[in-house]
Formats: C-alpha cells, sequence, structure tokens
C-alpha cells in the first residue's frame, strides 16, 4: 500500500495530510456532540419547570452546572429575564447564534478539504501526465505501450486518492451540517419554552 502511494507523487503527501485532518475533525465534532448532548439532556425542560416553581436561583445553577450549549442559552436568558421582551429575545438570539457557531467549528475546514482533494488529485495526474510524455519525447517517440500504461495509471493514482479522500468528507461535512442544524432546532425550542414560561409567570 505505501509503495502504491509512493508512486504517486509529492502531491500524494498533501492529500494523505488532508485525510488525516478530515478524520481528526469528524472525530473532534462527534465527540463534542456527544458530550453536549449527554450534558444538556432535559435540561430545558428541567429549567422551565424550575422557572414556573419560581425557583429563579435554582434554575439559573441547574443550567450553570450543565455546561452545555442548551444551558449557556438558558444562563443567559434568565440574567435577561427581567429587561423589556425585545432585548430579553435578542439576548436570547445572540446565545444561540454563538452556541451555533461553537457547534460549527471546523465544519469549513472539512467542506475546504472535501473541495480541495480532487483538485490536489488533477494536479498530481497533471504532472505525472506531462512526465510521462516527457519521456516519450527523450526516447524520440520509440516507447511501446507497456511503457506508456505504466506512466499513465501511475499519474492517474493522485486522482483516485484525491476522490477517495473527498468523498466520504463531504459525506462527513453534511452529517455533521445536519447535526448542527438539530441541534439549532433544540435550542430555538428551549428558548420558546423559556419565553412561554416567563410569560406565564408575568401573567
Amino acid at each position: 500500500m505505501l509503495e502504491l502511494l509512493s508512486k504517486g507523487g509529492i502531491v500524494a503527501v498533501p492529500i494523505i495530510f488532508c485525510s488525516i485532518l478530515a478524520l481528526a475533525i469528524f472525530c473532534e465534532r462527534i465527540i463534542r456532540y456527544a458530550i453536549s448532548r449527554s450534558r444538556g439532556k432535559n435540561i430545558e425542560d428541567k429549567v422551565v419547570g424550575l422557572i414556573r416553581d419560581k425557583k429563579t436561583n435554582d434554575a439559573l445553577l441547574a443550567s450553570q452546572q450543565s455546561n452545555s450549549p442548551m444551558g449557556r442559552v438558558l444562563e443567559n436568558a434568565i440574567h435577561a429575564k427581567d429587561l423589556e421582551k425585545e432585548v430579553l429575545e435578542s439576548v436570547i438570539v445572540n446565545a444561540t447564534e454563538t452556541e451555533v457557531r461553537n457547534l460549527s467549528s471546523y465544519l469549513q475546514a472539512l467542506a475546504t478539504i472535501g473541495n480541495i482533494t480532487p483538485l490536489l488529485g488533477l494536479l498530481g495526474t497533471i504532472i505525472g501526465m506531462i512526465k510521462a510524455f516527457m519521456v516519450i519525447q527523450q526516447m524520440g517517440g520509440k516507447v511501446n505501450a507497456a511503457v506508456l500504461a505504466g506512466g499513465i495509471w501511475e499519474a492517474m493514482l493522485t486522482t483516485a486518492l484525491g476522490l477517495a479522500v473527498a468523498l466520504p468528507t463531504i459525506i462527513a461535512h453534511s452529517y455533521l451540517v445536519a447535526k448542527v442544524d438539530k441541534y439549532e432546532a433544540r435550542l430555538q425550542n428551549g428558548s420558546v419554552l423559556f419565553l412561554k414560561a416567563i410569560a406565564k409567570k408575568v401573567a
């Protein structure tokens, strides 16, 4: 396998580096999302229940202890609950956007890797083809089919390698974006529950 990759030339090195980086980003994001989900499990229901029972300090403590995106949004909302409605909604929206940006960290890098690796592979193929035709020229065109085919398939290796890295990377990116969108919807739903609880409390 290593011998095969070595035939891809110098361009194979950044492609392999991109594959390692993409795998590291994917694993880090999956672990981060799993931790956030476990820490913030049902925290919105717990906090809203405490708000309705007029236990604001307990609700604030619960949101802080969860150390999760949902908990941090609710913490900001609790601090701003006595402000005007428009200000409170702005605080919640800003807190939600901040958490979504944090959840989306490195996803753009993953998308970039998915876009550039096929181009790196194509670059490697073009360089390999140029070298192959230079050899043909140096030999005065007296090259048999086997030698020509060997030079071409070695040149095509980087394209195959680039696509092999890009395809799973693009799939991983789409999967992670879907998870962020799902978590964002949860943050918005939790914020709505909080606003309803505050409205009932005021009423």
